[in-house]
């Protein structure tokens, strides 16, 4: 049963009928004081709570109702209702453990689906619910237990219309992990539209996003559509989302909570049914605090995170990783698959890889490429003149010993020297942006005059 919160009777009829037609049995209260009696008693499934309750409120009963709901349901997820103008609102409500929120007016298939997400995620599940084998990895290998709860996890949202955070380093595997989560949901067969936001202008965000129409800005020859519109039905994979600016974290904010925009130039309200995947390697948090990214839009996109682990945290899946970077590249270029020795493999799994399994991946299908005999050995990977075959000697020192982060440091140093300060050939060969290489340089204050 699903408990309805609000003093608006019309409110409340509206909301129960809609419910009642999907098949769910709901309870109704009017104001604070009757839910709370109500939770005593039964339990509930779901609560859907407005957050004011009277002309003069702030917000406070909707949020000491959210915490007495906790207190006595714990495990009930609870969505909160609020007018657009009062999202901060539905922000602190999220602190306090709330599910969700929509805003009023409401849409009904949105709403819907937010509850069904709400009611699948809070379910536990079974095994037998899970066949293995129809699981789609889409590429991303690793029998590393982390890995293994990772793609657990991936497993059990994808069905799911739960927005997704993913964050973790460049190279990862961010992508691959968005990719896996849309072909194991009901929209396998819709788009899948991958927006690099770092790579999108300020100036040219809406027309990328939104469309334009003709006529729209000068060279707007025809009408074009959007990455939102194109994803319609679809999964939208927003890349990059820590690069965006604010104030266009303010309309992506508004087409993720309402799932409506414009087209640049136009004035019609267009509809697009997505199931949004955001991702970044950047401390979402630290910026909410800092004030450069928008708390609101944080909440909205993060109702589920993943952690992918970089490759030097995962050093047993290394050797799994080469062969199959091995197999791939023979495949693809269509030469014969040489083996790797025992000692190539142990260097392999000792350096620090900063570009991580992309850095892999670079270095094993060159060795792929140029390999003279029927074995990879050492030698293969340390004479590509790259930086990333880093060894002991580089690091001024053994492996042994140092520190994970000594290690990045003094990898990105060595790539600095080696290409005298040019950042754009140490990004390239570091297997990273230069963005992430930025900040890695002023995380570990390294000097590249």
């Amino acid at each position: 049963m699903i408990l309805i919160v609000d003093d608006d009777k019309a409110i409340r009829q509206s909301l129960a009928l809609v419910l009642k037609r999907k098949g769910y049995e709901t309870a109704l209260a009017g104001n604070p004081d009757e839910a709370l009696g109500m939770l005593r008693k039964h339990k509930f499934r779901l609560v859907i709570m407005d957050m004011n309750y009277s002309l003069s409120t702030t917000g406070e009963e909707g949020i000491h109702l959210l915490r007495q709901t906790k207190i006595f349901q714990p495990d009930t997820p609870v969505i909160l209702i609020t007018a657009w103008g009062s999202i901060e609102l539905a922000v602190e409500g999220m602190r306090f453990g709330a599910f969700d929120f929509i805003t009023k007016p409401w849409n009904n298939h949105l709403l819907l689906q937010r509850i069904e997400t709400a009611l699948s995620l809070s379910s536990p599940a079974t095994d037998s619910d899970r066949n293995p084998a129809d699981f789609d990895r889409c590429g991303f290998i690793g029998e590393n237990p982390r890995v293994k709860e990772l793609l657990k996890t991936v497993e059990r949202i994808a069905p799911t219309d739960a927005p997704v955070l993913v964050l973790g380093e460049n190279g990862t595997g961010k992508e691959l992990i968005a990719n896996a989560i849309h072909k194991n949901s009901r929209r396998k067969n819709a788009p899948f539209v991958m927006v690099n936001l770092g790579g999108i202008s300020t100036s040219l965000f809406e027309s990328e996003m939104f469309g334009h129409s003709k006529g729209a800005y000068t060279g707007a020859v025809s009408e074009r559509k959007g990455r939102f519109e194109l994803a319609d039905k679809g999964t939208i994979f927003l890349d990059e989302i820590g690069d965006l600016t604010q104030d266009c974290q303010v309309k992506l904010l508004r087409v993720l909570q309402q799932h409506t925009f414009e087209r640049l130039g136009e004035s019609r309200t267009r509809k697009t049914d997505i199931r949004a995947i955001c991702a970044t390697n950047a401390d979402l948090p630290a910026m909410v605090r800092e004030h450069t990214f928008r708390e609101d839009l944080f909440y909205r996109i993060n109702l589920i995170t993943l952690r992918i682990p970089p490759l030097r945290e995962r050093r047993d899946d290394i050797p799994l990783l080469a062969r199959n970077f091995m197999e791939s590249a023979s495949r693809s270029h269509g030469i014969r698959c040489p083996e790797i020795s025992h000692e190539a493999l142990g260097y392999l799994s000792r350096l620090p890889y900063p570009g991580n399994v992309r850095q892999l991946k670079n270095m094993v299908e060159r060795a792929v490429l140029m390999c003279a005999g029927g074995i990879l050995e050492k030698c293969d990977f340390e004479a590509d003149g790259n930086i990333q075959d880093v060894s002991a000697t580089d690091l001024k020192g053994s492996l042994e010993g140092a520190t994970l982060e000594d290690l990045e440091a003094a990898a990105i140093a060595e790539a600095v020297r080696k290409y005298d300060g040019n950042l754009s050939r140490v990004a390239a060969a570091l297997g990273i942006t230069r963005q992430s290489l930025y900040r890695k340089i002023e995380k570990h204050g390294i000097d590249i005059s």
